[in-house]
């Protein structure tokens, strides 16, 4: 198929993500400090491609952590086609996806993807972000970590931060419970090589936002997975993580479409928790607890970059 991007620059983004893939388990590893470490299954798309999924489980900060690596390329199904608005259902896609789900509810859950689409057109485009989803909003930290993102966009283009993180608010939303899932980040997609910069200009755009995880990240795990909990707290993170459950699989566009093209279930579900519960219509947290306080930073438009 025809891509706009030039000859090379396919297989130097693969490449990369692959390595980044290492590099970040690497980290992480590093970080969670205990025995456990990322077990590798390699896998194979009947329809093409395959990928690399590493997966963490009862490590001493990280109780699960997912990092996964694909290439895949074929024909999608007309359903899947019409969802992304491709005329043409050929594609080829890669990508890493990453979710964090740490054991003690003082260390917040974490996404990130990254990813580079063909589409059977000729078309290409970038998208991901990364979004932060506290058990407890901690607000010195929320800020911070937006404060990190603008940097990375600001160092691409000034228009980024505003846009991507309105576009966060809207799609790490749950309408059902009227919530966000967490405190946000950013989000984009569909940053088309030529209309929105070069095939260059935007991967080196996607690396910034790749590589800003594992510092990031293992700076809040060595922080906060000390601080004390109680059960009170384990059952407070036990229906956020059920929300985080219901927004992967009720709304998570990434979800859906792995399903619909045949994509590996065990890779594409990996995000889930690994413990959860839905309790039947839980009390709402009482005014003024930390509870409550989360709650009410769980909302679309705060600007985190005013001052406090």
């Amino acid at each position: 198929m025809t891509a706009t991007t030039s000859p090379t620059i396919r297989p130097e983004i693969e490449a990369w993500l692959a390595d980044f893939q290492l590099r970040l388990c690497q980290q992480l590893e590093a970080a969670d400090g205990g025995p456990a470490a990322f077990l590798t299954d390699a896998w194979q798309r009947e329809g093409g491609g395959g990928g690399r999924s590493k997966v963490l489980e009862n490590g001493r900060i990280l109780e699960k952590g997912g990092v996964g690596f694909s290439t895949v390329w074929g024909s999608m199904s007309e359903a899947a086609a019409r969802q992304l608005h491709m005329p043409d259902p050929h594609f080829y896609a890669t990508g890493v996806s990453v979710v964090l789900h740490p054991r003690s509810p003082r260390v917040p859950i974490i996404h990130m993807n990254v990813r580079y689409f063909e589409a059977g057109n000729g078309e290409a485009w970038f998208g991901g972000g990364i979004d932060l989803t506290p058990i407890y909003v901690d607000e010195t930290q929320a800020r911070a970590f937006h404060a990190q993102l603008k940097a990375v966009c600001d160092r691409h283009n000034p228009a980024y931060y505003p846009k991507f993180t309105r576009w966060a608010d809207d799609y790490f939303y749950l309408p059902h419970r009227q919530e966000t899932r967490g405190v946000g980040g950013i989000f984009y997609d569909r940053l088309t090589v030529g209309k929105d910069g070069t095939a260059e200009e935007l991967f080196a755009f996607m690396r910034d936002v790749a590589e800003l995880f594992g510092p990031f990240y293992t700076g809040l795990m060595a922080t906060n997975h000390a601080l004390p909990y109680t059960e009170r707290e384990e059952a407070w993170q036990s229906i956020r993580r059920a929300r985080y459950a219901e927004f992967n699989l009720a709304f998570d566009r990434g979800t859906r479409f792995g399903l619909e093209t045949g994509g590996r279930t065990e890779s594409i579900l990996m995000s889930l928790p690994p413990r959860t519960g839905w309790a039947y219509n839980p009390a709402p947290p009482a005014p003024g607890t930390p509870e409550a306080t989360t709650l009410s930073w769980l909302r679309k438009g705060v600007d985190w970059l005013a001052d406090a």
